[in-house]
């Protein structure tokens, strides 16, 4: 169940990071709001997730989520650039992300 939790949390962080950018420094309220909550929601399942699963890579697992995910959203939606450094560094990201996981032992 951890492994879930975190997995959310880390959906949560690239909500939290979109809703950062809309937000246009917290001078958009409804954007901020939803910032906000992500943010607490986020938080609060990397800590159930980190009461059985390593430190670091609950945290690696975590921040990689919200890493590759705000990179996707920025491409998707933002409009930002696509260029194959980026793209290998997001593989290379997700490549950790993968075994980080596989060494795990929870």
């Amino acid at each position: 169940m951890a492994w879930i939790y975190l997995l959310i949390a880390g959906l949560l962080e690239v909500v939290w990071a979109y809703g950062m950018k809309l937000s246009a420094g917290f001078t958009q309220i409804g954007a901020s709001v939803v910032t906000i909550i992500a943010m607490l929601m986020s938080f609060g399942l990397l800590a159930v997730a980190m009461k059985s699963l390593p430190l670091g890579t609950a945290y690696t697992v975590w921040t990689g989520i919200g890493a590759v995910g705000s990179f996707a959203v920025g491409i998707v939606v933002l409009g930002e650039a696509v260029t194959a450094t980026r793209l290998l560094a997001a593989a290379l990201i997700l490549a950790g992300l993968v075994l980080m996981k596989l060494s795990s032992p929870a």
